[in-house]
């Protein structure tokens, strides 16, 4: 599964409309090939304006049925890593310069529950973890949100490509290039950037709450209280079963109590790596602290089942 080979997705069936795309990284049945234990890179903050230049970048629109459109950007890891046909290198890649089928699906779903009112982002502080491309913070952002933070395991991958994005869907919305500084002004949220692995980036995240949350009394308490973020934000996060402990951790420490929400978007399984959302969920029940609901199921008849879940703390 070569990271720069683009098969068109196809349209959605089922339960949401079909929408149009130029073309996404990923094939209907393409799966991150299974990892092993290796020491993750350095934790780091990055700058909007540590943009790198990479050759052979490229811009290109995706169109929802919703009525607005996202661009998003393409880059061959060959460009970037020195390498062509890996999705996941141990240590060194995580497969962010792919973009998965599970982040439409994630912005998709993002929009409805803001159209049906389930969804409110004013004040509210967004994190988006293995982002990736970062579409639905990017949405978010576009959105009202007051504060997006974009995570990915690879700093190349913010630098080369999110903060890119994030640049070229900010000056889309002022119709026309801008200059760094004007970028900077025009950008409606507190934007930043984040790399590193799951085990670790909470060291250096702006939004960490400090104790664990237990539920020992059924339910929320002012003691329980902290001011995390308020909305997590994961897509195609949950495919390897050596990571999701760290991953759920993670969400924990990070997600504001007693009111924030988590919005995974996943596929069922992840044939071959044993990863999936039905793992993901079998955790979080036998933890005992969230609820999750079902928002959307998506079945197009030609790839693996995915799903869009919401978690939130009981």
């Amino acid at each position: 599964m070569a990271a720069n080979s683009e098969p068109e997705v196809q349209p959605w069936k089922g339960l949401f409309p079909s929408f149009s795309l130029s073309s996404v990284l990923s094939g209907p049945e393409s799966q991150p090939p299974s990892t092993t234990t290796a020491t993750p890179p350095p934790c780091l903050e990055l700058l909007l304006t540590e943009r790198s230049p990479c050759t052979n970048f490229t811009m290109e629109s995706i169109h929802f049925d919703g009525g607005f459109t996202l661009f998003k950007g393409r880059v061959s890891t060959q460009d970037v890593f020195s390498f062509s046909n890996s999705d996941l290198v141990p240590g060194k890649y995580e497969g962010g310069l792919k973009l998965w089928e599970g982040s439409l699906d994630l912005v998709k779903q993002l929009h409805l529950q803001i159209q049906e009112g389930q969804l409110s982002l004013r004040g509210k502080r967004v994190l988006e973890l293995g982002c990736g491309h970062g579409l639905p913070g990017i949405f978010m952002c576009l959105e009202g949100a007051s504060a997006v933070h974009f995570q990915d395991f690879n700093a190349e991958v913010l630098r080369c490509l999110t903060i890119p994005n994030v640049r070229a869907n900010i000056e889309k919305e002022s119709h026309g290039a801008l200059e760094m500084n004007k970028v900077e002004r025009n950008i409606p949220a507190e934007v930043r950037f984040f790399s590193g692995d799951w085990s670790e980036v909470h060291q250096i995240l702006p939004h960490v709450c400090g104790t664990e949350y237990h539920n020992s009394s059924g339910s929320s308490s002012e003691q329980d209280a902290c001011a995390g973020y308020d909305i997590i934000l994961m897509a195609e996060t949950v495919y390897s079963i050596s990571s999701l402990r760290s991953l759920y951790e993670l969400t924990k420490k990070c997600l504001s109590r007693p009111h924030g929400v988590i919005y995974m978007a996943a596929k069922k399984h992840y044939f071959g790596v044993g990863g999936g959302t039905r793992q993901f969920l079998s955790m979080v029940e036998n933890d005992g602290v969230m609820d999750a609901s079902l928002t959307a199921e998506v079945v197009d008849g030609s790839s693996n089942v995915r799903e869009v879940w919401k978690f939130s703390f009981k």
